[in-house]
């Protein structure tokens, strides 16, 4: 009982602390040439077929995955709503993702995060239906891909260490993602696409690295709370990773 109410404490602190307002670093409404919205929408399409199908599969063979896949959706929602100012006025924010790609798979966080991305754009004004492609694919794909390997390669050395490499890393390779979908969209008039990806990587990396870091931190205190409470109640997490 212990662990659940710890996990029922820290959750709900994460909750107080989300700022009211919601202006992540989610590529905003109209800031992508339509071309590339489109092209960026379509690359996400196969990954969203699999994840469906992963996510059916998943909760046949165990019904209490839905609560498990309702947790890491929350907790990706909480996380990407919180903003830092960038350098430049721009704004940057955890992503959450590496959580569920640790105790899911990175195929379920496509939906996953297609159901975040949807409703704070719909909602809170947050990112934008024409850039949810590119968001997607840098939050949703990119990253849990990143962090779902490195768990994988470092886990069987040391099981913490490799799930707040997991979390940091996923969070800031989303980041470099972004980086490149601006730098493609938005190429510099002298130096073209690379320094146009300099200078975003730039504005992102200060604050970014420091965000990645206590990502990284939340996520492996988030992941015992989860596992711990669990198996209080009876079964352990479905292996999927």
């Amino acid at each position: 009982m212990k662990g659940k109410y710890n996990f029922i404490l820290l959750f709900v602190s994460v909750l107080i602390l989300t700022p009211n307002y919601a202006l992540g670093m989610h590529i905003m409404e109209g800031f992508l040439p339509l071309e590339w919205g489109i092209f960026w929408f379509v690359v996400c399409l196969p990954f969203l077929i699999l994840s469906m199908r992963k996510i059916s599969k998943m909760f046949k063979v165990n019904a209490n995955q839905k609560l498990l896949f309702a947790l890491v959706t929350a907790f990706v929602f909480i996380l990407s709503a919180l903003k830092m100012p960038s350098i430049t006025g721009s704004t940057s924010h955890p992503t959450g993702m590496g959580l569920g790609a640790i105790l899911l798979g990175p195929l379920p966080m496509s939906v996953s995060g297609l159901i975040v991305l949807l409703f704070q754009a719909l909602l809170l004004a947050h990112g934008g239906i024409t850039t949810l492609g590119a968001n997607l694919f840098s939050m949703g794909i990119a990253g849990p891909f990143v962090s779902f390997f490195i768990y994988k390669i470092f886990k069987s050395k040391n099981k913490k260490a490799a799930v707040f490499l997991a979390a940091a890393c996923g969070d800031l390779f989303t980041y470099v993602v972004t980086s490149v979908q601006l730098a493609f969209a938005h190429p510099d008039m002298v130096g073209g696409v690379m320094a146009s990806m300099v200078k975003f990587l730039g504005v992102f990396a200060i604050t970014q690295i420091p965000l990645a870091i206590a990502e990284g931190i939340l996520t492996a205190i988030i992941y015992d709370l989860v596992v711990n409470y669990q198996n209080e109640g009876g079964y352990e997490i479905e292996k999927y990773n």
